[in-house]
């Protein structure tokens, strides 16, 4: 899921970088590539993935 949410901010970077749109200072192009990128490095470290080394019920067993 993070991943597929870094895909849409590296492709709102895109299209602000080509219509040389900017939202206010705040949101900019390299602000979104910057959000693409933790949003990967999230992806690669394993969080928001759903599945857990460990459960309850594995230990009750």
């Amino acid at each position: 899921m993070l991943a597929i949410i870094a895909a849409v901010a590296f492709g709102l970077a895109l299209l602000f970088d080509l219509a040389d749109v900017s939202l206010g200072g705040a949101i900019t192009g390299g602000t979104l590539v910057t959000l693409g990128l933790l949003l990967i490095a999230l992806h690669l470290a394993g969080v928001g993935t759903g599945s857990r080394s460990w459960s309850w019920r594995r230990a009750r067993r």
